[in-house]
């Protein structure tokens, strides 16, 4: 590693690369997958490292239990070929939200599309008014709401001293050709109103050590980090996840930041002040 941002490599192929690294954990949405279809180069990439016999993991923001985030990729078409299993911040979040078991708790976000994380844990759903806490999976409308759109609430529970639990720390997504809020949006405008908030998900320490644990009963002894790449578009939460985590980055400059970092310079600019840099970078990942 090298604290110059001009000297971060350009690697046309994967393959190179990934062949220094016994496993890699790849971020889902903007590198696989943009919500609605695959993107295949990315798919065949993960496909031909574990033919080499390297092991996979899909670290997700999903605010969502790995099952059903499985049932997702296989609805749009994600080969399982891919991959060998799928480690979620929802995973982590019912870690978390076991802590509230009985417990009053108030829900922001759809219920129906989140129901997996929050069934079997004996939590007491309830309104705002009742709650001794709050679990954020997002807006309870994405496809219009704002953060601004829960200023008024947040101020109010902010003061009643509510913690909140942010499953998914991602602030915006795109959903095909839609840019869309996520929870961490959310939680970044609670704090701003004075609320505590606990994040689970990237780039929290949390669900980088489930994810040593899932490498490590895969490959059936512990990993070290110098044996882990990390893949991901998102730099507040893919890159400085990995970077705390001791792991090696690919950094991949067509998803989340794709305007920011559209060319040479523009990286160096998204990279300043950063203390340890990506081992390299692709627009899009390409075996």
């Amino acid at each position: 590693m090298t604290d110059s941002p001009s000297v971060i490599p350009h690697f046309e192929h994967l393959a190179p690369l990934a062949a220094n690294y016994r496993a890699i954990a790849c971020d889902v949405w903007g590198v696989v997958h943009n919500g609605e279809t695959p993107y295949h180069p990315a798919v065949e990439a993960l496909v031909r490292y574990r033919e080499t016999g390297g092991k996979v993991l899909l670290l997700t923001n999903a605010p969502r239990p790995a099952a059903s985030v499985i049932a997702q990729l296989d609805r749009i078409g994600v080969s399982p070929e891919a991959y060998d299993g799928v480690v979620t911040s929802g995973d982590v979040t019912r870690e978390l939200l076991g802590n509230y078991s009985g417990r009053p708790i108030y829900h922001i976000g759809p219920y129906e599309r989140d129901r997996a994380l929050l069934d079997g844990l004996g939590l007491e759903l309830t309104g705002p008014d009742d709650a001794g806490a709050m679990i954020c999976t997002g807006p309870f409308d994405d496809e219009v709401e704002t953060p601004e759109d829960y200023r008024e609430s947040f101020a109010r529970l902010s003061r009643r001293g509510l913690p909140m639990i942010c499953a998914n720390p991602d602030l915006v997504v795109d959903r095909g050709g839609k840019r869309i809020y996520c929870a961490g949006a959310l939680a970044k405008a609670y704090e701003a109103a004075g609320g505590q908030v606990i994040y689970a998900g990237k780039p929290y320490a949390p669900v980088y050590e489930l994810t040593l644990k899932y490498f490590s009963q895969r490959l059936e002894h512990r990993l070290k980090a110098r044996d882990i790449l990390a893949i991901g578009d998102g730099l507040n939460t893919d890159v400085k996840g990995a970077i705390t985590a001791g792991w090696d980055t690919l950094f991949i400059t067509g998803g989340i930041h794709a305007k920011e970092a559209r060319d040479e310079t523009a990286l160096r600019r998204l990279f300043k002040g950063f203390a340890r840099l990506p081992v390299g970078w692709q627009h899009e990942l390409v075996w």
